[in-house]
């Protein structure tokens, strides 16, 4: 008895294994929380790729070539866009193919068209199997996540095109073109040194120098004209994401004097390649004679085509499809040629005024928050000229010549929206800077909206 009585004290004073026995006690818990830690750290792992996934279905659902973004293009309301969700499902799906490692218990594409704004959202859920965490009877982990994009639609815009169509737009298009209509018409048998550098189209003459133009293969300022506003139709084509996005009417000052005044050649529509096949009709106005009948030469009435052209503009709207925005381009060398009454500056004792045009004019259109891109032709200095000399070239100096500081450039600058004025010399593209004002006009849109 005494002997089991010592062994059993010096058992319970015995200390050599304290150690072993806490470091076994100690293992389970150390070994679960490495597992969860496991468990968790891959769970998360698979969570990041699906996030992955729903980011590129909704970025990818609102991209400009997607079913979802095309079909808001022709939505006349707010709402839901299935085709968009659909497609968001579809490229959630391809992402996740032939992954493994979780099943998916949902995914909930959302797509909708507020306003001019597309906004897509792509959710989901998925179990991860579990390895450690079964120990403590927790087979799987849940994860969730929610990947959110939005799209600006483009603006749908109606560009107005006001080209004047006026004689003076019968000058040469380049300088070599002035010289070689004016050398042709130095000691013509018909007018003698008569040293014209415009084609003017007078029906009373069979001998007209619009006639001796064409037969000498000069280029003149309206066949450049024509010739760009063709190029604009492509331009626009090209640069817009709806066919319906832009639409474009084209008017002139009229075929002929007989008939002055405001012209469509054609009526607004989305039809560019119609469009583009009317601006072939762009041609030089029509006269009978000097001193003509109709209008007696004044054939540049901004006083009269300006409320015109402001009538046949409706309101403008947001730049949705059933509310487009308002541009209006305007071409011309600027020289207003009218009644006396009507001129900027007034000439005691005539009936006739050719002055800069009044840019009040573009006020009473700019006011409606229609914009009005300008187009300035320079007006060629024509020394030779006495008509240009006397009425023309006392305001087309600036300090040095004509300049960007001659008053014509400043009255065309005021007409302009702010950011809308592009003048160009005679050997610049016109064509150049129709399209460059066409593409400021949808990025300066877009900003402004």
């Amino acid at each position: 008895m005494r002997t089991l009585l010592r062994t059993v004290s010096r058992f319970q004073s015995d200390r050599s294994g304290n150690i072993a026995m806490i470091f076994g006690l100690a293992l389970l818990p150390l070994l679960v929380a490495v597992g969860c830690a496991v468990d968790y750290s891959r769970a998360n792992q698979i969570r990041s790729k699906l996030i992955s996934a729903a980011d590129a279905a909704s970025v990818g659902s609102v991209a400009k070539a997607s079913p979802g973004f095309i079909a808001a293009g022709a939505m006349t309301s707010d709402g839901e866009i299935s085709a968009g969700e659909a497609d968001a499902r579809k490229i959630f799906n391809g992402n996740v193919f032939n992954q493994n490692g979780f099943t998916l218990t949902s995914v909930t594409p959302t797509m909708t068209k507020s306003g001019g704004t597309i906004t897509s959202t792509v959710q989901f859920t998925a179990d991860v199997p579990t390895m450690f965490l079964g120990v403590l009877g927790r087979s799987k982990v849940s994860v969730s996540g929610t990947s959110t994009s939005t799209a600006n639609m483009p603006l749908y815009i109606d560009f107005y095109l006001l080209l004047d169509n006026s004689p003076s737009m019968g000058v040469g298009a380049t300088p070599t073109d002035v010289a070689k209509l004016v050398t042709a018409t130095t000691g013509n048998s018909f007018k003698p040194n008569d040293q014209c550098a415009f084609a003017c189209h007078d029906y009373n003459d069979p001998n007209n120098y619009y006639n001796l133009a064409k037969s000498l293969g000069v280029t003149t300022r309206i066949d450049v004209l024509r010739s760009a506003t063709q190029q604009l139709m492509d331009t626009a084509a090209a640069t817009q994401t709806y066919s319906s996005q832009f639409r474009m009417a084209i008017y002139d000052f009229g075929a002929s004097s007989a008939t002055y005044g405001l012209r469509s050649l054609f009526s607004l529509s989305s039809s560019l390649s119609s469009a583009k096949s009317a601006a072939g009709n762009i041609d030089l106005m029509g006269v009978y004679g000097n001193n003509d009948a109709y209008t007696a030469d004044k054939d540049s009435q901004f006083t009269a085509i300006f409320p015109q052209i402001n009538n046949a503009i409706a309101n403008p709207g947001a730049g949705t499809s059933s509310a487009p925005l308002k541009y209006l381009f305007f071409v011309s060398d600027g020289v207003a040629d009218e009644p006396n009454s009507s001129c900027l500056k007034p000439i005691t004792g005539s009936n006739r005024c050719q002055s800069p045009i009044n840019p009040a004019l573009c006020d009473a259109i700019k006011k409606r928050n229609i914009k009005i891109a300008v187009l300035y032709t320079t007006y060629l200095q024509l020394p030779t000229n006495n008509w240009y000399m006397t009425w023309i070239d006392p305001f087309n100096q600036g300090p040095f010549g004509p300049s960007p500081n001659s008053q014509i450039a400043q009255n065309m600058q005021a007409c302009a929206s702010p950011g809308f004025y592009f003048e160009v010399s005679p050997t610049q593209g016109i064509a150049d800077a129709m399209n460059a004002l066409f593409k400021k006009a949808v990025a300066d849109a877009r900003i402004s909206s």
